[in-house]
């Protein structure tokens, strides 16, 4: 059982790796994961520059399960602390099982300049453990980010992680880690209906491309759908609840070969 999960895991990571987006950066709340322009809602590896936005110091937790089976879940924790200089972050992010798993562990630094536009850098650790030689991989990948704000109603967001292709190399192969550049916008129609786009490029694959709506029905409820196109065109659906100080985000999406991924988001502002 083991062993098939194990192969699971390298399909999954190859599927992942054609999508662009490794499984150990999470997805993020936003549908889709068209989050490198959310000027709303800042997730941990995916636009450091979005952790310039808060004002306010929030926790969030995440769970992301593929296609139903544990060992391929990928698990979250991210903290932001605003500053009257600098906004602070801390990540961290955890895929696979006992087998064969990888961390990622990120601090970033972020400003918001008037409102205009952030800039952020941030600094990750990546490691992998391998059962065949019982030890771990690691290396450092840098990560920015960038968001202008155009107007009221339009942003830009780009965000590059790991941009000098840095790879880890073991006792039997070389890793290759994704080097991921991504570019997208986000258009408020109105202060209860957004729409945003993503273009994402790893370097040795194909794009990753990306659209979502999303629209806040009830003062404390957001409906949300889009979809993604990597070889195959992913239909994706989530709804958002606000209440008191607790943000609660579920999506879902579903490969047409692979099966149905979820994810659950809990954000915590106080």
């Amino acid at each position: 059982m083991k062993n098939i999960i194990f192969l699971l895991s390298i399909l999954v990571f190859s599927q992942a790796l054609h999508g662009q987006i490794a499984n150990v950066i999470p997805s993020s709340s936003s549908i889709a994961t068209t989050s490198v322009a959310d000027t709303h809602a800042w997730s941990a590896f995916n636009n450091p520059a979005m952790l310039g936005y808060p004002d306010k110091p929030e926790l969030g937790l995440q769970v992301e399960n593929r296609f139903l089976i544990k060992e391929l879940s990928t698990k979250s924790i991210q903290f932001a602390l605003p500053t009257a200089l600098l906004n602070t972050g801390l990540s961290f992010s955890h895929f696979g099982y006992s087998l064969y798993h990888e961390m990622l562990l990120g601090i970033g630094f972020a400003r918001n300049f008037s409102d205009k536009f952030a800039m952020a850098v941030q600094f990750n650790y990546y490691t992998a453990f391998y059962s065949a030689s019982n030890s771990y991989h690691g290396a450092f990948l840098p990560q920015l980010g960038l968001s202008v704000k155009l107007s009221p109603d339009f942003s830009l967001g780009f965000n590059t992680f790991n941009p000098f292709q840095t790879n880890i190399q073991t006792e039997f192969v070389i890793k290759r880690l994704p080097s991921l550049f991504s570019i997208g916008t986000e258009y408020y129609f109105s202060k209860d209906f957004v729409w945003r786009t993503q273009v994402d490029k790893e370097v040795s694959s194909n794009y990753r491309v990306a659209t979502g709506f999303e629209y806040q029905m009830l003062q404390n409820f957001v409906f949300k759908l889009g979809g993604y196109s990597s070889g195959y065109l992913i239909p994706c659906l989530g709804v958002g609840f606000k209440t008191g100080d607790f943000i609660i985000d579920l999506n879902c999406e579903l490969h047409p070969l692979l099966g149905l991924n979820t994810l659950a988001v809990l954000k915590y502002r106080f």
